[in-house]
């Protein structure tokens, strides 16, 4: 049932399109309802407001066959409701025959109801003297009942009384029998139809092993990796086992984004016309991405995960911020659903978002919002999650979990483009289930106090902190650095806030109470202060996107905007004034570097060979010598 104000809005005026991938042999079927009652909070809707034939073409141009129910009178309409309805059915039941019987693939036009009736139908007709049915004001509060208006008492009471409640319920309040036996029994009964409740229909995804896909990471930094290209054949495994009750769902990015080795087992579902040179189209398919809507592909998803399947949402980074309030609403409604003991846990809503603002090789400053973060965040910590792998092994890892997960928005953010892999599968896995720790590897304080603490969260912040610290250890080698990755952003919330937060003990245990933080971050930098404002160490120096980029190379988008490794250097030698003149020459060759790099990329269009070529370990002092096994905090 869609209201004629909804039906105005983005994702319900884009949704008509939805019968272009419906295949009448493979899936079920949709009866839309569309009510005009004329009107929204104080303005004429627009598809009530245009003729009975343009707006009978419309529909039809959009591939529906619309049915009409009009009118004031309610038994006539009442009778007149039934009667189409019924022929909606059958002409649903017989479009599904004819495909299933005869393999028919051709697109039908499915039916819908274009129900008009008056705005406030049965309420009160006029009050003080100004129209209220029929009109906009039915649409706010119709009848003040108050101190200060006595009267409305007697037109309330005649309102009610207009039903004839008698009739309908004897003394006690009780349903009347003969009434009662209308209703539909058992599951046919709305609130008992199990696809309401989809937790009653959910069965666990069959899980391949993620560990088959893992990148062979001989050392830290030693080979390059595409994160999303490799999540790509870890769900492609998953859509090959789980034919029935597993989907991608993606605005027409899903190759975009590295994913297609989904395409091996299985198609874009599309039910429109095909012509040559189109690629992965079929009538029944896994992966609904061929319309470029946000917003249809966040409500067909939340529709999928409410009748008890799993998927998962693949997008633009900056785009997903057009569903927003569609993503809120979710969050709200599975956070009064932990209220309600009868309401099943469903799969969680899961986003991928790639093709980030680190790396827009030619889309620009457009395609550039982290910001989505800061949205989610805002919502109930019981429900959502966001996490950031530094690697592909640490992508396959935390994924395996958020599709295993229940009643949660899980946010996953990664990169599609070569970058350094950090950690073995074994090391991901236990670093992910963590959430955050101390890389030993990159750390130099085993032996004492460390002199700051490098943090980072992303996979570009990553890349960055680490040459920064190579830079830092190179030129002051007894300068002793800690350096923690964070994949769970939320670890860095209190406990008392988030269930996934780190306590107060384990948090100062990794990040020292007084020593300085120097952190790279993914988003804005504000998000990661927001997180930490409770926390004790007060010295916290945050760097992140800050709105500035454009087309550019991957290492200039950093440094437009401080992220990258020559700046850090300059935030920690700032922070540090024991490093006296060593420190003063270091800033200095940091400055000369930033001018170098300038230069080079207007010359020659691509980053400087030593930012190209980069590698951790390329100095003895960054050699791997210890364990790599991290002090164990809350788990996720």
């Amino acid at each position: 049932m869609i209201g004629d104000g909804e039906a105005e809005t983005a994702s319900l005026a884009t949704a008509w399109h939805s019968n272009k991938f419906l295949d009448p042999i493979t899936d079920g079927a949709v009866l839309p309802i569309l009510h005009l009652n004329g009107y929204k909070i104080s303005n004429p809707t627009v598809l009530a407001r245009i003729e009975h034939e343009e707006l009978d073409h419309f529909f039809r141009g959009c591939g529906w066959n619309p049915l009409f129910v009009e009118g004031d009178d309610p038994e006539t309409m009442h009778e007149l409701m039934a009667s189409t309805l019924e022929k909606a059915i059958e002409d649903i039941r017989e479009i599904q025959k004819n495909a299933r019987e005869q393999n028919d693939t051709t697109r039908p036009r499915w039916p819908m109801i274009v129900l008009r009736s008056p705005k406030g139908w049965t309420g009160p007709q006029v009050v003080d003297g100004l129209q209220i049915e029929g009109t906009f004001r039915a649409h706010q509060v119709p009848l003040l009942v108050d101190i200060e208006h006595p009267d409305h008492v007697a037109l309330l009471e005649s309102w009610m009384k207009s039903y004839k409640a008698e009739e309908l319920f004897d003394e006690k309040g009780r349903l009347m029998p003969e009434l009662a036996e209308l209703a539909p029994k058992g599951n046919r009964r709305m609130g008992a139809n199990p696809h309401a409740n989809g937790g009653i229909l959910l069965r666990n995804l069959i899980m391949p092993d993620f560990r088959l896909h893992a990148v062979t990471v001989p050392s830290p930094g030693a080979v390059n990796g595409q994160d999303t290209l490799v999540l790509g054949k870890f769900l492609r495994d998953i859509a090959k086992l789980n034919q029935k009750n597993f989907r991608v769902f993606g605005p027409d990015e899903t190759l975009s984004n590295l994913l297609g080795a989904v395409f091996e087992v299985t198609n874009r579902q599309w039910d429109a016309r095909e012509v040559a040179n189109d690629e992965f189209l079929a009538p029944a398919g896994r992966v609904l991405d061929s319309m470029l809507s946000e917003n249809q592909c966040e409500g067909w998803l939340e529709g999928y995960l409410l009748t008890g399947r799993h998927g998962l949402f693949n997008s633009y980074e900056a785009f997903i911020r057009i569903i927003d309030s569609m993503f809120s609403q979710h969050a709200k409604w599975l956070k009064v659903c932990l209220e309600l003991p009868w309401r099943r846990k469903i799969s969680s809503l899961n986003y991928l978002l790639a093709s980030h603002v680190w790396q827009q090789d030619h889309n620009g400053f457009t395609h550039q919002d982290p910001g989505f973060l800061d949205h989610v965040i805002n919502k109930k910590a019981d429900i959502v999650r966001v996490y950031l792998p530094a690697d592909a092994n640490c992508l396959l890892s935390v994924f395996d979990h958020c599709l295993r997960s229940r009643n949660y928005v899980n946010v996953v953010v990664a990169g599609k483009h070569a970058l350094p892999q950090w950690l073995t599968i074994e090391e991901a896995v236990v670093h992910c289930t963590e959430g955050i720790g101390i890389w030993q590897w990159a750390s130099n304080d085993q032996e004492g106090e460390p002199d700051v603490v490098m943090g980072c969260c992303g996979d570009t912040p990553t890349l960055e902190i680490l040459a920064a610290v190579s830079i830092l250890r190179e030129h002051l080698p007894d300068l002793k650095i800690r350096v923690i990755n964070v994949v769970d952003l939320m670890k860095l919330q209190s406990a008392s806030e988030h269930p996934h937060g780190l306590s107060e003990l384990d948090y100062d245990a990794l990040f020292t109470k007084d020593k300085h933080i120097i952190f790279g971050f993914h988003g804005y930098s504000s998000l990661v202060h927001r997180l930490t404002y409770r926390r004790t160490n007060r010295n916290l120096h945050v760097r992140g996107y800050k709105e500035e980029g454009t087309i550019t190379t991957a290492f200039d988008m950093r440094v437009q905007n401080d992220l990258d490794r020559f700046h850090l250097v300059q935030d920690v030698v700032d922070r540090l004034p024991h490093l006296g003149s060593k420190g003063a020459y270091l800033k200095q060759e940091m400055k000369d570097m930033l001018i170098k790099h300038k230069n080079y990329i207007d010359e020659h269009g691509e980053d400087l060979p030593e930012i190209r070529n980069w590698k951790w370990g390329q100095h003895k002092s960054q050699q791997r010598t210890t364990s790599t096994k991290q002090p164990a905090v809350n788990q996720r």
